[in-house]
Order: C-alpha cells, then sequence, then structure tokens
C-alpha cells in the first residue's frame, strides 16, 4: 500500500517527536503493509514554519536512519500546508515540496482548519489553478461544517480539487459522525486517495488495513485497491524511481 500524508519525519512538527519515534512509526508501516510512504510535514504559518529546505534536510537525515536500521521503508517527501495567503509567497519563491503530477498539474496537500471552510478559500483554489496547482483537500471528513452540511463539499469539487480521506475515519475512529461522511463521499465516488496521516502509534498510526473492512464492503476489492494503492501510485511514483 502507498501512504501519501504522514508526520514520521522526528521533531518537525506535532508528529514523531525523536528519531526514535519515527524508526518504530516506519517499522509499523512495514509491518502493516506500506511499502511507500510520503511523508508530508505540516507547514503552518505561525506553527510549523517548515519548508522545502529544512524538510528536505530532516528527509535525508532520517533516510539514512532507515538504511542503518535495515527497515525496508520507501520513502519521499511533500508537506501538508494549511490554507492561507502565506502560502501563496512560498509556492511563487519555490519553497513548498510538492506531493506530485496530475495530468498537467503540481499536486498540493491543502490543510482546512478542523472547524469550517477559510472564507476566500475558494479564490485561494481558484489562484492554485490559475498557476496550474492541484490541491487535494485532506480529510474532509473531520471538517465539522463539511460534516454538518455535506453539500458543503460540493462547490470544492466543482473548483477541481481532490480529496484525500483518512484510513481511520473509514475504520471508525474518528465517530460515527465522521465515519457516515466518509461513507457518504466514498460511495459518491468523490474520493481519491486514502492516507494514514500518522502522527503516532497510540492514536493515529500508520495504518492503512484498518480502513480495508469498511472499504470493501462499500464499494467493492477493486475500487479500495485504487484508493489504497493504484491512484496514489500515478501520483507518486516518480518521486521512487
Amino acid at each position: 500500500m502507498i501512504d501519501i500524508h504522514s508526520h514520521i519525519l522526528p521533531n518537525i512538527d506535532d508528529g514523531a517527536k525523536n528519531l526514535e519515534e519515527s524508526l518504530v512509526l516506519a517499522q509499523f508501516a512495514v509491518d502493516n503493509g506500506i511499502t511507500h510512504s510520503v511523508l508530508t510535514p505540516h507547514i503552518h504559518e505561525g506553527r510549523y514554519e517548515n519548508d522545502l529546505d529544512n524538510i528536505k534536510q530532516s528527509f535525508i537525515e532520517f533516510k539514512k536512519a532507515l538504511m542503518k536500521h535495515n527497515i525496508n521503508l520507501k520513502i519521499a517527501f511533500s508537506a501538508e500546508v494549511r490554507i492561507s495567503y502565506q502560502m501563496l509567497e512560498m509556492i511563487t519563491a519555490q519553497k513548498i515540496p510538492f506531493l506530485g503530477q496530475y495530468k498537467d498539474n503540481k499536486l498540493l496537500l491543502l490543510e482546512m482548519p478542523h472547524s469550517h471552510i477559510l472564507p476566500g478559500s475558494e479564490n485561494l483554489i481558484d489562484w492554485l489553478t490559475q498557476h496550474h496547482i492541484r490541491p487535494i483537500i485532506v480529510h474532509p471528513e473531520r471538517n465539522k461544517e463539511m460534516m454538518a452540511d455535506y453539500d458543503k463539499v460540493i462547490p470544492l469539487l466543482r473548483k477541481g480539487c481532490l480529496l484525500q480521506l483518512t484510513a481511520a475515519s473509514i475504520a471508525g475512529k474518528f465517530g460515527k459522525q465522521c465515519l457516515d461522511f466518509s461513507k457518504y463521499l466514498i460511495k459518491k465516488n468523490w474520493v481519491n486517495y486514502i492516507a494514514t496521516d500518522a502522527h503516532n502509534l497510540q492514536y493515529r498510526p500508520p495504518d492503512m488495513k484498518q480502513c480495508l473492512p469498511n472499504l470493501i464492503k462499500w464499494v467493492g476489492q477493486e475500487q479500495a485497491n485504487l484508493l489504497v494503492q493504484d491512484n496514489a501510485w500515478k501520483i507518486v511514483s516518480n518521486h521512487f524511481n
């Protein structure tokens, strides 16, 4: 399985706190069937002031540690970017690592606030589209405004946004409301990718398998394979060549 959203890099955001924890998470991922993982630290103005340079350096060091400890997880790096006007400046300055390519567009993991859809989001998405950048909205199923009104996701889809759900949401780990919204989005065929959003072993482990029973029940094995592996490989395979 291919994980395109995880916070395994050590001491760079609210994910793994140190190298030891990072290595444990990486081994857990391998043991649970993840072969390739894109490490995506937060870029969040005023909270996690990461950029391409320090993420790349952390990635290089972690890749050496994986080899030293014989952990057979193939890794690449990108970022989960909190929606803000600062991100436009960072994109212009080439300070954001993109996830991959979709047709002629670069792909960006775009995070909304958990509570609501930020006013002006559609204008920002228009700017990204004009610059040949296609947003992947991460964990929309956990956004309270969208959970309260499923139709709130439709304008984002009309703008060309892709959707990435969290495996634990589909497994019911974030509660029934989140589970129900996940099921709705998946059965509508609006979901493009599923990822772990792994932060730690206790609450958000790098576990894709947990979503498979519900996923297969809702849409069948073939569609499940697309969501946990094939779709992701199409957009990130270049990172692993």
